[in-house]
């Protein structure tokens, strides 16, 4: 289990507040502490090794797949999941096959219920992100391939896509309950 010591984050409209006088208005400064880091789930599937390895075929097509969840752990802390997949093809042949389910454990202190959903789902996997991104391109390299660079996400965008998805399947449950 890799655990990185903890460390606060600042997300950046507080910082920007507090900058602008603002947090002396009464409006407290949101933070997040990131208790732990750990990869829950990976897998690597190369399905036409070694042939596809020996002739190498043209630039491949690869689709991204990215996900955030997040579980209530105890009144105070939370598992935030950001899933990773990816899938490259080149013509017909798939090249490999990569997904990681990479966790942190969390928490918020002192921020308000409704602030707390997106501060969870938006900065935790936002830090997370660096460290996953790794994951996968030491994953592919070590299974034959180029090194797999996956370019920065918007997790405000995948954070909205997320909330439409649920209001439309008529739960309106916040991701953290």
């Amino acid at each position: 289990m890799a655990k990185t010591p903890d460390k606060t984050e600042t997300d950046a409209p507080a910082a920007e507040a507090a900058a602008s006088g603002s947090a002396e208005s009464g409006q407290p400064q949101r933070q997040i502490v990131v208790h732990a880091q750990y990869v829950k789930d990976l897998s690597f599937e190369n399905p036409n090794a070694p042939d596809i390895l020996m002739s190498p075929p043209a630039q491949p097509d690869v689709e991204i797949g990215v996900n955030v969840g997040a579980r209530g752990l105890n009144g105070e802390q939370y598992e935030v999941t950001l899933m990773l997949s990816a899938k490259a093809k080149s013509e017909d042949k798939t090249l490999f096959l990569a997904e990681l389910s990479y966790c942190a454990i969390v928490s918020a202190p002192g921020v308000d219920r409704e602030t707390l959903n997106p501060l969870i789902m938006i900065e935790a996997p936002r830090l997370m992100f660096p460290f996953a991104r790794a994951i996968v391109s030491d994953m592919t390299r070590d299974g034959g391939f180029m090194p797999l660079s996956i370019q920065p996400i918007d997790f405000v965008a995948v954070y909205q896509s997320n909330m439409e998805a649920q209001k439309a399947s008529g739960n309106g449950a916040d991701a953290e309950s």
